[in-house]
């Protein structure tokens, strides 16, 4: 702060100034200025490092809590951790030395809580052992390995066609309810399901206290919860609660990385971190940049997301998973914060709203989904039964649009758009019902060796539960072998070949014109 902007403040902060100056090292101690907004600001703290923990005085005795975020030359703006009510011009503030840390460990499996580890559930204290720097430098390049265990996700439609590998970054990106938070739902319920022994966690920026409480209760109904953290913020919460909060269950999960574990973060949304980030921004006077954000809020989340990796088995070869949600409007890909972690993850899955009003769930845009990491994170049954899957259904796409203008079409075609109507039936699929691989296999051969071709669209589903139902009866022990991942042998494929003809038979058949 400049010797001109001290002399315009009130006489009596100046002797506080003057006081501090005379008396205390500036170095480690500061003088409150101005306060507004959960934004304090502070003359002095000359050796305060970004995002330190400082102690602010109040009028109740019990100091309140901030952390530095602007360090300029002789001011430093902090945004306060708890209610500004008590904090005055001219309190003392105090540096703690430490960074911002958030409770971690297994203690914290089946918890509800707030960025700063406080329980949200009235289940009681969290007593951990250890705590977690919500800050800390992602792995280097030599302490990675390439991503190669399958995250599966129980949802055929992403197995089979954007695969998600152990410590990779798939971005789910939509328009308001197209079904985002039920992928990644899903995903978390085929963990518990499969017995895959991965912990998840999620993160909700900003979300209706209610709709937090309904999704605990379902994670306890699907047996999850013992195997889940919560971390929790609504819109009611300050910003910086929104800010901190998907750094604070990324320091929960790297727990489980650094201890040979495997982990599933669910950032929800990261939209909405941005927006309040921006708050916190443009409060601090940062300069804003295009739509308000400030110049930094890329590096906002690649920060973030580059904590996620599969690391080395030197390092123990666990890995933290990460699927991150951003809310497009109408669709916009190319808008600032969409493009920004679409460059950031390895891949992405586009939830289109035009299939998910027509009925097509999980509403999974075929043309514009991808993961970057491919086949190296499928398991080789699957790989054997997808491989020309995604090519029929983006020729089905663009046969069916150009049908509905063309009356006469030749025999090729009329085939190729009857096997994507049937694709797009097989992946279709309810909500808290993943699949095992071996289910998915057994569906997908069903539907590529011609076995279901004769199957009335709208007897595809149960054709399915069918199937499967015959399978897991009668062919337990193939049902077994297919779970475990290798490759189908012939007699294999053969075997559920024949079965699905036989379940096709019992369906009415379609008249052979």
């Amino acid at each position: 702060m400049s010797e001109l902007n001290v002399k315009e403040l009130s006489q009596e902060l100046q002797t506080a100034i003057e006081g501090l100056r005379s008396t205390e090292n500036l170095q480690e101690t500061g003088v409150v200025t101005r306060v507004g907004d959960g934004v304090v600001w502070i003359y002095g703290l000359r050796g305060a490092g970004f995002s330190e923990v400082l102690e602010v005085e109040t009028d109740g005795g019990t100091p309140a809590r901030a952390f530095a975020l602007n360090l300029l030359e002789d001011e430093i703006g902090a945004v306060l951790l708890d209610k500004e009510t008590g904090v005055r011009a001219g309190a003392k503030v105090r540096m703690t030395g430490r960074n911002l840390e958030v409770p971690i460990g297994p203690e914290m499996l089946g918890r509800v809580v707030d960025p700063l580890g406080r329980p949200l559930d009235g289940l009681g204290e969290i007593k951990t052992k250890q705590t977690g720097l919500i800050e800390r430098p992602a792995p280097g390049v030599m302490a990675r390995k390439s991503v190669h265990e399958p995250m599966a996700t129980g949802l055929i439609s992403i197995d089979a066609l954007v695969p998600i590998g152990r410590g990779q970054r798939e971005l789910i990106i939509g328009d308001r309810q197209t079904g985002k938070t039920a992928v990644a739902i899903d995903t978390m319920i085929n963990q518990a399901k499969q017995k895959t022994g991965v912990v998840n966690i999620y993160v909700a920026i900003g979300q209706k206290l209610s709709k937090v409480a309904a999704l605990v209760e379902r994670l306890k109904l699907e047996g999850v919860m013992d195997q889940t953290i919560v971390v929790a913020t609504s819109p009611a919460d300050p910003a910086p609660l929104l800010y901190l909060a998907p750094y604070a269950g990324t320091a929960m999960g790297e727990y489980f990385r650094d201890n040979k574990e495997h982990a599933l973060i669910i950032y929800d949304d990261l939209s909405k971190h941005a927006v309040a980030y921006r708050q916190m921004s443009l409060l601090l006077r940062r300069p804003p940049g295009r739509e308000a954000y400030p110049g930094d809020v890329f590096y906002l989340h690649s920060r973030l997301l580059e904590r996620s990796a599969k690391l080395s088995d030197e390092l123990g070869a666990g890995s933290l998973t990460a699927l991150p949600i951003i809310e497009t409007q109408a669709g916009a890909l190319d808008a600032y914060i969409p493009t920004n972690v679409i460059s950031i993850t390895d891949g992405q899955i586009f939830m289109e709203s035009n299939l998910f009003y027509q009925g097509i769930r999980p509403a999974i845009s075929v043309g514009l989904s991808v993961s970057r990491v491919g086949g190296s994170a499928q398991t080789k049954a699957t790989k054997s039964v997808a491989g020309s899957l995604r090519v029929e259904l983006a020729q089905f796409r663009e046969l069916a649009a150009f049908s509905q203008f063309a009356s006469d079409l030749d025999e090729d075609t009329k085939k190729r758009i009857e096997r994507g109507r049937l694709l797009t039936e097989i992946l279709k699929q309810k909500q808290y019902s993943p699949y095992s691989v071996a289910e998915q296999v057994v569906m997908l051969l069903a539907a590529t060796k011609g076995a279901f071709d004769d199957v009335p669209t709208d007897k595809v589903a149960p054709a399915v539960h069918d199937l499967l139902s015959r399978m897991k009866q009668h062919h337990a022990k193939l049902m077994t072998t297919l779970n475990e991942g290798a490759k189908p042998s012939d007699e294999v494929v053969k075997n559920v070949v024949d079965v699905a003809k036989e379940v096709a038979k019992s369906f009415k058949v379609k008249a052979q014109a």
